[in-house]
């Protein structure tokens, strides 16, 4: 009785091919989320610079507030009724 690899024994030649193309999807997810990040990093950082910077409509370049800053007005005393 011949012995057919075919149809009983293990395909290797096709686990092998599955192994490669899982790896060549792993490392194509990899390379994605390490490009995201990278594009994300630069693009909060570039927001953060220009937050930072002073707009040319400002013309308050001192870094105090605009407004002067007003103390409130407080009771010492409770007017409850009880």
């Amino acid at each position: 009785m011949p012995h057919n690899q075919n149809v009983r024994g293990v395909r290797w030649r096709g686990i092998a091919a599955m192994v490669v193309l899982e790896l060549l999807v792993l490392f194509a997810i990899g390379a994605a989320v390490v490009r995201y990040v990278e594009w994300s990093s630069n693009a909060a950082l570039a927001e953060f610079i220009s937050a930072n910077k002073p707009s040319a409509s400002d013309t308050n370049h001192s870094g105090d507030a605009s407004t002067p800053i007003q103390r409130l007005k407080t009771r010492n005393g409770c007017d409850r009724k009880g």
